[in-house]
């Protein structure tokens, strides 16, 4: 079975809109375990503007299935993950204006950049993934960096789903099937929703993980957080 790891950064941006602590991360994070998730993911970005760094100092020794924490790894960022091992660090190169995520690493360029990030937390025993568009050189310049896993960034797929799911779905295979090969975890996300996931899945069976957050909140708000939850757990068997 693919994991779900459920990205909160969605509740603690609701959370910051008023202030205060309503509603509460931590208690929203173990409520979603509860549900039969398989990992809770955070981002936070340098200005704080959903999860901050406090939440994941809060988290960290709290959560009893697998923490992921998704950043651009600036040296306030490694401190983070150093001082809170969580499972998985999942490096994204985000600049500090971006509204969310929207480019994989260029893993060729940034090769040895990445390759001592990569070490540094190897060290430490904390699983590594890289954030990866959809091309076949970009995964195999992943490999030379040490990473465990890699994360198909799939936003073109959420998008050309509708139009094409065949052709959406084409490169994601290639790039999976190719990381297979180089013995490298597969993890995604981006706009994956219960509209799109079953079909992901099915195309992709050896998926390892997914995280999956804006679309997942957005959901629950109609269903129900523990109904959704169940849903793509259901999906991801």
């Amino acid at each position: 079975m693919t994991k779900l790891s459920v990205n909160i950064n969605k509740i603690a941006t609701l959370r910051n809109a008023r202030g205060g602590n309503m509603p509460n991360v931590l208690e929203a994070a173990k409520r979603i375990e509860s549900f039969g998730a398989n990992g809770i993911t955070v981002h936070p970005r340098p200005d704080e503007r959903h999860i901050t760094y406090q939440d994941v100092r809060d988290l960290a020794p709290s959560l009893t299935t697998e923490f992921n924490i998704e950043g651009n790894p600036n040296q306030k960022f490694i401190d983070l993950v150093l001082n809170n091992k969580p499972t998985q660090v999942t490096l994204v190169p985000d600049a500090v204006d971006a509204i969310t995520s929207n480019a994989g690493w260029d893993t060729i360029k940034h090769q040895d950049y990445l390759r001592k990030i990569v070490d540094i937390f190897k060290a430490e025993g904390i699983r590594t993934s890289i954030f990866v568009d959809p091309d076949l050189e970009m995964i195999k310049g992943a490999k030379q960096t040490g990473v465990d896993r890699i994360e198909l960034y799939t936003e073109a797929f959420a998008q050309n789903y509708q139009i094409n799911p065949t052709e959406a779905i084409q490169p994601y295979v290639d790039c999976a099937n190719l990381a297979q090969s180089l013995t490298l975890g597969i993890n995604a996300g981006h706009d994956l929703s219960l509209e799109n996931i079953s079909y992901f899945k099915t195309c992709i069976p050896f998926l390892d993980e997914v995280s999956i957050g804006h679309a997942l909140i957005s959901e629950a708000l109609y269903l129900g957080l523990e109904t959704v939850v169940k849903r793509y757990l259901k999906a991801l068997k």
